[in-house]
């Protein structure tokens, strides 16, 4: 049990546990995005417009329940369905101005967070930090065959 990896899969445990929406002071209604809406409004965001099947096949999650988060996304104004711009027969969701400001205001929300956190860690720390996170966030896409476009 003295391997590093055991290290890290505890810490890794205890990073979603504390999930830092929770620190800012509600989300959904309260005053934030779903974490579902979070992650659906990011990736239509750097990607662009998305059918239903290729949320599904990027967040990897099934094609209802795909359905279900863009259908709350698109009934609180912050995605709309589009037809596909290349002319295809699936319809497509993109992000609106609502979504693309409420996804900055989140994600400023989220950024507080972090500052108020990391507070005292000088920044080649946070650098060094981000830089293994992005490393280790890498090799799960990798692994998993999925990866995730970064602006």
């Amino acid at each position: 049990m003295s391997r590093p990896t055991y290290e890290v899969e505890y810490e890794q445990m205890l990073l979603s546990r504390y999930g830092l929406q929770q620190h800012r002071g509600g989300r959904g209604k309260d005053g934030g995005l779903e974490r579902s809406a979070y992650i659906l409004l990011s990736r239509l965001r750097v990607q662009g417009p998305m059918s239903i099947g290729e949320l599904s096949d990027a967040l990897g999650l099934d094609a209802s329940t795909v359905n279900r988060q863009t259908a709350a996304v698109v009934h609180a104004g912050q995605a709309e369905r589009i037809p596909d711009p290349a002319g295809g027969m699936a319809r497509k969701f993109r992000i609106t101005g609502k979504g693309a400001r409420e996804l900055d205001e989140e994600r400023e929300r989220i950024v507080g967070s972090l500052d108020r956190v990391m507070a005292d860690w000088p920044d080649a720390e946070i650098a060094a930090f981000a830089g293994y996170l992005k490393r280790f966030n890498t090799s799960i896409e990798q692994l998993g065959g999925r990866p995730w476009p970064r602006p």
